[in-house]
C-alpha cells in the first residue's frame, strides 16, 4: 500500500555498519554534508610525499619540515581549494535539500549526491594543478637533498604523481562514503518508479583503478623500508619502477581476474533486472560464483519466481475475473470495505436456452456459451462496464464501480444496445438470442465472501431489479429494455418507447419499463453516441 492509502511503504533495514559506516553516519547527523571533512584527509596524504623521500634519502629534521610545508602548501593546499570548490558547487541541490529538512528537490538532490564522486575523480582541474605544483615542489626538493636538479626533479615528480594518484582514488571512495547516509535518507522519499539513471563507474574500472594504484603506492613505500634512509636517487627510481613492473606484470593479472568475476555477476543482475522491469518475469541469471555475488544471483532468481507466481495470479485473475477488477484488486487504492454507490446494471440472459442445452451435447453447449461470450464481454470492457458475474447462461455488469463514472447509465444503454444489435441483429454462429435488462440505482459494492475466498460484487434491490427487467424483454418480444431509473440519468442520445407499467416477479410495484427505438438498436457504435432529438 502506499502512504496515500494509509500505510508507509517498507523499506529494508540498513544491513549492520562497519567502523567507517557508524563513523559516516555520526558525522551526517551532527553536521549533515560538508564539502570540506572529505577533503581533509587529503593534507595527511600530502605528508605521504616527504616520509617516502625520508625512508629512501637520509635528512636532518630541519630538511624534512621544509620539505614537508612545501608539499603541504606548494601542492595540497591549492588542490584541497580547488577541490572544494568543485564539491560545493556539485552538492549544492543536495546541501539545500539537508538545510530544507527535505522537500520536493530530493530527485534533484539525489543526482547530485551520486554523481558527486564520479564528476570529483574525473574532473580534469585538481590533476592539471597538481601537474603545475608538483613540478616546482620536486625540483626544490631535488635541491634540498643534493640532487641532480634535472634528473633528480623528474625522478621525484615520478613519485609525486604516483602518491596523488592514489589520493585521488582513496578521495573517491571516501566522498562515497560519507555521502551514502544523506543518500540512504534521501532514496526513502523517491518516489517508487522514478528513474534513476545518471553516469555510473562501473565496478571493474574501479577495481583496475583503485587496486594497481595502491599496490604502487604501497611497492614504492616498502622499498624505501629496506633502503633505511641510505638509497640513492637510482635506488629511488628503481623503487618505483620496481612497484610498476610487479603490478604490470602479477598484480594487474589478479585484479584483472577479481574484476572481471564481480562485474560479470553484476552485468548478469543488470540484463536481467532490465528484462524483469521489461515484464518478463521467466528471467532467471546464471548462479556462477561461490561468494557473496553467488548469493545475490540466488535471491534474484527465487525474486523472479515469486514475479512468476505473481503475475500468474494476475493472469488468472484476468481470467476468472473481470481483467479491470483484477487490477483494481491488486492496485494499491482497493479497499475491501463495502460503499454505497450509484450504478447502473446490465443483465442478460440467452432466449430458450432451455430446450437448446437439453437437445445439445456438453460440448457443444460450452461452447456455444463461450462463443457468445466472446463476443459480448469485449462490449462490456469497451464501454467501461465489468462482468461482476456468469450466472448460467447469463451475466451482470456493472457500470460506475468500482471506477465511479458519471456517465454509468449512458454506457449502460450503449453497451446494451451494441450487444442487441450484435448478437441478434448480426447474428452468432451458434444461433443464440438474448435479452438485456439495464437498470441504476444504490447499490452495496464491496469484497463479499469467506474463509479466504471473495469476491468484488455488487449487492442490493437494484440488481434484483435488472435481473426482472430482462426476464420481461420475453413477454414484450424487446431486445432490451430499461427502467425509468436508468431513463432519469441518460443524456438526450437515445429514442426510448414506453411499454407502461409492468409487473415484475418478486416487486411489490409495477415497474415502467422502456425500449429503445429500432432506429437506436440499428446503429453502429460510433454513430449510438450521437444525441437525438426525439423524446420518449
Amino acid at each position: 500500500m502506499s502512504e496515500s492509502a494509509g500505510q508507509s511503504i517498507p523499506r529494508i533495514p540498513a544491513p549492520p555498519r562497519g567502523l567507517i559506516g557508524r563513523l559516516m553516519r555520526r558525522s551526517y547527523e551532527r553536521v549533515g554534508f560538508s564539502a570540506i571533512l572529505p577533503l581533509l584527509p587529503g593534507f595527511l596524504a600530502g605528508a605521504a610525499g616527504p616520509i617516502t623521500l625520508a625512508l629512501y634519502f637520509e635528512m636532518s629534521g630541519a630538511e624534512f619540515l621544509r620539505i614537508l610545508l612545501a608539499a603541504e602548501f606548494g601542492i595540497w593546499l591549492p588542490e584541497f581549494v580547488v577541490a572544494g570548490t568543485i564539491v560545493h558547487r556539485r552538492a549544492r541541490p543536495l546541501t539545500a535539500w539537508i538545510a530544507d529538512g527535505g522537500g520536493q528537490q530530493a530527485l534533484s538532490a539525489w543526482r547530485a549526491g551520486s554523481t558527486l564522486p564520479r564528476d570529483l575523480f574525473r574532473h580534469p582541474a585538481p590533476y592539471l594543478l597538481v601537474a603545475i605544483t608538483a613540478l616546482g615542489f620536486d625540483f626544490y626538493a631535488a635541491s634540498q637533498l643534493d640532487l641532480p636538479a634535472l634528473g633528480g626533479g623528474l625522478v621525484i615528480f615520478l613519485g609525486s604523481i604516483v602518491q596523488y594518484s592514489f589520493w585521488a582514488v582513496l578521495r573517491l571512495f571516501i566522498l562515497e562514503a560519507s555521502l551514502r547516509p544523506a543518500l540512504e535518507d534521501l532514496s526513502a522519499e523517491l518516489p517508487d518508479g522514478v528513474n534513476l539513471e545518471v553516469p555510473r563507474m562501473s565496478l571493474g574500472w574501479r577495481l583496475l583503478v583503485a587496486l594497481p594504484v595502491m599496490n604502487l603506492a604501497a611497492g614504492t613505500v616498502l622499498a624505501g623500508i629496506f633502503a633505511q634512509g641510505e638509497g640513492t636517487l637510482g635506488d629511488f627510481m628503481l623503487g618505483v619502477l620496481g612497484a610498476v613492473i610487479v603490478t604490470l606484470t602479477i598484480s594487474i593479472w589478479l585484479i584483472g581476474f577479481i574484476s572481471d568475476s564481480v562485474a560479470t555477476s553484476m552485468r548478469d543482475l543488470r540484463a536481467g533486472a532490465r528484462l524483469i522491469g521489461e515484464g518478463a518475469f521467466d528471467a532467471r541469471v546464471p548462479v556462477a560464483a561461490s561468494d557473496e555475488t553467488g548469493e545475490l544471483a540466488q535471491s534474484f532468481n527465487q525474486m523472479a519466481a515469486g514475479l512468476t507466481e505473481r503475475e500468474r495470479i494476475r493472469e488468472a485473475f484476468g481470467t476468472y475475473l473481470d481483467r479491470d477488477v483484477a487490477e483494481y484488486i491488486l492496485s494499491e487504492g482497493f479497499s475491501e470495505e463495502g460503499v454505497q454507490v450509484d450504478v447502473s446494471m446490465l443483465f442478460c440472459d440467452v432466449r430458450d436456452f432451455t430446450p437448446f442445452s437439453r437437445d445439445a451435447d456438453a460440448k457443444r453447449v460450452v461452447a456455444a456459451l463461450n462463443e457468445l461470450f466472446e463476443v459480448i464481454v469485449p462490449l462490456i470492457s469497451r464501454h467501461g462496464g465489468h462482468v461482476d458475474k456468469f450466472v448460467g447462461d447469463g451475466l451482470l455488469a456493472v457500470f460506475g464501480a468500482p471506477e465511479p463514472y458519471p456517465d454509468h447509465a449512458n454506457r449502460a444503454m450503449r453497451a446494451a444496445c451494441e450487444i442487441a444489435r450484435r448478437v441478434n441483429g448480426e447474428g452468432v454462429p451458434s444461433g443464440l438470442r438474448i435479452g438485456v435488462g439495464v437498470n441504476s440505482g444504490r447499490v452495496i459494492a464491496g469484497s463479499i465472501g469467506g474463509a479466504g475466498r471473495l469476491n468484488f460484487s455488487v449487492i442490493g434491490d437494484a440488481v434484483n431489479v435488472a435481473a426482472r427487467v430482462e426476464a420481461a424483454t420475453r413477454q414484450l418480444d424487446d431486445d432490451v429494455l430499461l427502467t425509468a431509473d436508468t431513463r432519469d440519468r441518460l443524456g438526450d442520445e437515445f429514442q426510448l418507447t414506453s411499454r407502461g407499467n409492468q409487473v415484475l416477479k418478486g416487486l411489490d410495484q409495477p415497474v415502467e419499463l422502456y425500449a429503445p427505438s429500432d432506429v437506436v438498436l440499428a446503429l453502429p457504435p460510433e454513430r449510438s453516441r450521437e444525441p437525438a432529438t426525439t423524446a420518449d
